[in-house]
């Protein structure tokens, strides 16, 4: 019989314990504060705290690079590749923004981190069926609150690192609401925790962000045009993911 590795026994019974505490502690929290702040800044500021405990407790250390290409208080839409479930604890504890994500719906029925998220203010999307213009509305409703938007735009977590093509449909959007992407890179985060493993490893992540892209002012944006711009800011995102991970391969 194979004994498992210390960082699974870690992970198991030290991390995930931590990990519940920080979501029901800081989840109920946060819901509380919906009743009282209908904006989620306060839920926000529990979902930085979320993440910064997690990565403390994980032994993660980020390293922020480019952070000086972005103005505090304009209004983004991140578009971030995909590695692990760590993505999201690293860029909610190193942006400083506003920031709601884009969930796909089953995530709504999670309890107390479906309930943060939905109470939050962050978007849910049915996959089979999407709302585009219900959608487009809230975006517009997030830029009049001076808020943020976080997208994986692969759709999913990657299984061997390598970025795959980036879905058009939120670049559409970004193009109808006229709002300027940022690319964002990640890398490492799939040496902490890669997809379908049940073990975590403390390690050195770094956060890239490129220079912001002004969508083209189109009248009526076709998903033609959606794809071209995916395809130029998947370019820059894969570019800076494939030179850090694995030029040292």
């Amino acid at each position: 019989m194979r004994i498992p590795p210390y960082h699974w026994w870690r992970t198991v019974f030290y991390l995930i314990p931590a990990i519940t505490l920080y979501t029901i502690v800081l989840g109920a929290a946060s819901i509380v504060s919906s009743l009282f702040d209908r904006r989620g800044y306060f839920a926000h500021g529990c979902a930085r705290a979320w993440s910064w405990l997690i990565l403390k407790t994980t032994g993660v250390r980020v390293r922020v690079e480019g952070l000086e290409r972005i103005r505090p208080g304009t209004t983004y839409v991140f578009v971030s590749n995909h590695q692990s479930i760590y993505d999201t604890p690293v860029i909610f504890a190193t942006l400083p923004y506003q920031l709601r994500i884009i969930a796909k719906e089953s995530l709504a029925r999670f309890p107390v981190l479906g309930w943060h998220l939905r109470r939050g203010g962050h978007l849910f999307v049915d996959r089979r069926h999407p709302d585009r213009g219900g959608i487009l509305r809230r975006w517009r409703a997030l830029v009049s609150e001076g808020l943020s938007l976080i997208i994986y735009a692969e759709g999913t977590r990657s299984a061997d690192g390598h970025v795959a093509r980036f879905k058009a449909g939120s670049f559409l959007l970004a193009i109808e609401a006229g709002l300027p992407i940022v690319p964002v890179a990640v890398v490492g985060t799939r040496q902490v925790m890669p997809k379908n493993r049940l073990r975590t490893e403390p390690a050195d992540v770094t956060l890239i962000i490129h220079d912001p892209i002004q969508p083209p002012v189109l009248d009526a944006p076709t998903p033609r045009d959606a794809k071209a711009l995916a395809e130029r800011v998947h370019a820059i995102v894969a570019a800076a993911v494939e030179q850090r991970q694995f030029s040292a391969v």
